[in-house]
């Protein structure tokens, strides 16, 4: 029988912002599952917050920018969150934190991904002592047009220069997939996690294009699915 790697709260938001996200980890315990928090850090500042999220054995914590400005490009906040405040509380929540703690370091072209920016982002990691590392960069349509993907050679020479250093996030593909059944409830399920291009469908599946145009139709025809553009490529997405 399978067993899953980790117990994650994550949810379709911020995770902290739930009343009893501290609560549903101290149920948890210390399974032999081990529980991951997954954050952007920005309640951290709160002792009460602290706390909680310290439940978690592994917890995950967004860091993307080096100062204000930065925070605001490619975080966007809320007008009150002061990036000064927001990385204080990642650092008292490491120095009392005996977890696993890992960062997630999510690049955009032309905007936080230059080697200069990221070796700021890279200095302010070192402060946190993270145990992991993972470099990520856009794999859907984005909310703004010029949001554009990280190549992976580029990728791969920016993990360098953190310490440990920074892992690549894997990404949907057809080494995990290809033997997962095809079928209409496996498409939309995916579809329910990420919006997929045509070609994504073909390689995560490794279905012939007739395979994949003929699954798509069945859904679009059912009104479970639409299309759309963005960034000259076609997303499907659930309805």
């Amino acid at each position: 029988m399978k067993q899953a790697d980790y117990l994650t709260l994550s949810g379709s938001g911020e995770p902290t912002l739930h009343a009893e996200f501290g609560r549903i980890l101290a149920f948890l315990g210390d399974p032999p599952i081990p529980s991951v928090l997954l954050t952007n850090g920005t309640l951290l500042n709160l002792p009460e917050v602290r706390e909680a999220a310290a439940l978690a054995q592994v917890v995950k914590i967004s860091l993307s920018a080096w100062d204000q400005k930065s925070f605001e490009w490619v975080n966007r906040p809320h007008r009150a969150l002061a990036f000064e405040s927001f990385f204080d509380g990642l650092k008292q929540f490491r120095n009392g934190y005996n977890g696993q703690l890992w960062l997630e370091v999510f690049l955009l072209a032309g905007i936080n991904a230059m080697t200069k920016d990221v070796e700021k982002i890279a200095l302010l990691a070192r402060q946190l002592k993270p145990d992991r590392i993972h470099l990520n960069t856009l794999a859907r349509p984005a909310a703004e047009d010029f949001a554009a993907a990280v190549s992976m050679s580029q990728m791969k020479a920016l993990a360098g220069l953190f310490d440990p250093p920074a892992r690549i996030a894997t990404r949907f593909s057809s080494e995990c997939s290809k033997t997962i059944k095809a079928n209409e409830e496996t498409i939309l399920a995916m579809l329910k996690r990420r919006p997929c291009t045509f070609k994504q469908f073909q390689t995560a599946f490794a279905m012939h294009i007739n395979e994949v145009s003929k699954y798509l139709g069945v859904l679009m025809a059912k009104e479970q699915i639409h299309a759309d553009s963005r960034n000259q490529e076609v997303y499907y997405r659930p309805l």
